[in-house]
């Protein structure tokens, strides 16, 4: 479906700091923009970044990645 364009260290920077910031929507200031730590815990999951895409850029060391 999509190439993958985050090396695994992206991936699992991404779920850790997506969990942070939802965090932020039940603890501490309790703010919906935390929410939007589910968009970096999603694309760490599924290892497919459409802004990297955008750009043309990747993380991802492989050359044929799937």
């Amino acid at each position: 479906m999509f190439k993958l364009n985050e090396s695994l260290i992206d991936r699992a920077l991404r779920v850790i700091l997506g969990a942070a910031v939802l965090s932020f929507a039940f603890v501490g200031p309790q703010t919906p923009l935390g929410y939007l730590g589910l968009i970096l815990i999603v694309t760490g999951i599924i290892g497919w970044c459409p802004i990297y895409m955008a750009l043309g850029l990747s993380t991802s060391h492989k050359k044929n990645n799937e």
